[in-house]
């Protein structure tokens, strides 16, 4: 049996440096996961599965600048349609619909503002401005920023989320999916969500899932232990994370139980329905609340 894996950037040489466990800040770590030219290990202490040592900053900088940035804009738009499908399925299954008039009508000034972190080429942020939201991406791909401002007219952000400085409490809601294991601080990500999030706000992370059948199943050949993902969380690392940093979680879910060819059309459709079921889905998303009472203690 075979698996497809995620698209990347090619492996390569980079500098790295040996880095605590991006939760606990714990320093010891077990062997994980070994993949073609690169691996993962697991801290002891919590179980997160981090690359380690890890690329710099810079060097995830250019993975999607002058070096891949078209060639990454070429995957996103030949699988934009099936993207948005998916993106759109996972939202409603972790209550996004039902909340929305709530997030739109209220009287806060951040009511009806969406942040789309890692927005790609901005087609969810597009669907959801023919919706009535006022939009806002975020995306370090020059490229792909280049194409959704042009193509869907959107206000896309070509800088990393912290460097935008967004005032405090200015988003009904903030979205990321696919972005957080990308990241080489996911601690700080989550903080400054936390920042920029209004009281009542939600928060919907969407990545792939270490403890997946598939994950289990294929190892270091699963389709999302890939160079571009320097951690693999489980839904017990990523809730861990967002409540240490001010999130209460809401829902969770997972999807995919087999990818597509990899065993007979009934078998896979079994395997689906169970793993979003029993929650062993090759993908999860978790919705967080904005916990206005952590920003207080720590503030004190």
């Amino acid at each position: 049996m075979r698996t497809v894996k995620t698209w990347s950037t090619p492996v390569r040489a980079e500098e790295k440096n040996l880095i605590p466990c991006g939760i606990c800040g714990g320093r010891r770590f077990k062997a994980a996961l070994s993949c073609d030219g690169f691996s993962y290990v697991r801290c002891a202490a919590c179980g997160l599965v981090q690359m380690n040592p890890q690329p710099l900053k810079k060097e995830i900088q250019r993975r999607y600048g002058a070096d891949h940035g078209e060639d990454y804009l070429a995957y996103e738009l030949a699988n934009e349609e099936g993207f948005l499908k998916l993106q759109l399925l996972a939202l409603a299954d972790a209550g996004f619909d039902k909340l929305e008039a709530e997030l739109t009508q209220n009287e806060t000034s951040a009511a009806g503002r969406i942040l789309d972190i890692g927005c790609a080429t901005g087609s969810l942020l597009a669907k959801l401005k023919e919706r009535g939201w006022e939009t806002v991406g975020v995306e370090i791909s020059a490229p792909q920023v280049e194409y959704g401002r042009r193509k869907h007219g959107l206000d896309i952000r070509n800088i990393p989320l912290e460097e935008n400085k967004f005032p405090a409490d200015s988003f009904a809601v903030v979205l990321a999916s696919h972005l957080i294991e990308h990241l080489n601080d996911p601690a700080a990500m989550v903080r400054e969500v936390h920042r920029i999030l209004a009281p009542g706000g939600r928060f919907f992370v969407t990545t792939p899932n270490i403890t997946s059948f598939q994950a289990l199943l294929f190892g270091g050949r699963w389709r999302s232990a890939i160079f571009d993902h320097l951690y693999l969380f489980s839904i017990k690392t990523l809730t861990r994370l967002l409540k240490e940093n001010g999130f209460t979680i809401e829902k969770t879910g997972t999807w995919g139980g087999l990818a597509a060819g990899t065993a007979p059309v009934p078998l896979k459709r079994f395997f689906d329905k169970a793993a979003k079921r029993f929650g062993f889905g090759d993908v999860m998303i978790v919705r967080a609340g904005k916990n206005s009472e952590f920003g207080k203690r720590n503030s004190e």
